[in-house]
């Protein structure tokens, strides 16, 4: 029963308070739902856009190195006349410094040589052209590279070209299945798989 002053509640008028209380605690149970389920789809987005990012960005590189690759492999026979020619003393002049400046431009694009006499044998990174038993060697060794290997980043561009021996007794050097021969002496190798002489 109400007071006169209007101020007291019955309980009819108390019925629609809870009614409305209830009513606004489940309107803000919806919003929180609806805030948190745009908040993770937001954070989805983001995700997303963040991973596609990072793929365009590999993909981007990837295709940077490819095409550096394909440039580099081209100067290949280039760089293996020009080793001849200091080998045999004819790097002289302005040649020597054409010579230089090309590896200097090379070098400073990523093309890095590698194989060196002693070397342990690594099939993924040398190519055997030749083969030997010796008593000098405890594992597989390259004793002679008859033209060094080049990579760029972790990429192998060409393997190194080399003579292997093996641990055992000394015998004559036997060329690798498939070596043809006259094609491991340095200088004269045989015409590579792309065309390009060795």
């Amino acid at each position: 029963m109400s007071s006169p002053g209007g101020q007291g509640q019955g309980p009819a008028d108390q019925g629609r308070a809870d009614d409305k209380d209830s009513a606004g605690v489940g309107d803000a149970g919806q919003a929180a739902a609806a805030l948190a389920e745009r908040t993770a789809d937001l954070q989805r987005l983001q995700a997303e856009y963040a991973n596609y990012r990072k793929r365009v960005e590999r993909d981007r590189l990837a295709v940077r190195e490819q095409a550096l690759a394909g440039v580099l492999s081209e100067l290949l026979p280039v760089l293996d006349d020009i080793g001849r020619a200091r080998e045999h003393g004819e790097l002289s002049g302005g040649f020597k410094l054409v010579a230089d400046s090309l590896e200097a431009i090379t070098a400073k694009l990523g093309l890095v040589p590698y194989g060196e006499n002693g070397d342990p044998f690594d099939p993924t990174l040398h190519e055997a052209l030749m083969h030997e038993y010796s008593s000098d060697v405890f594992e597989p060794t390259c004793v002679r590279i008859l033209q060094p290997g080049y990579m760029v980043g972790e990429r192998i561009i060409r393997p190194a070209r080399v003579a292997v021996a093996e641990p055992g007794d000394d015998a004559e050097p036997q060329p690798e299945a498939g070596a043809e021969d006259g094609g491991t002496e340095s200088g004269s190798l045989n015409t590579g798989p792309d065309g390009a002489d060795n």
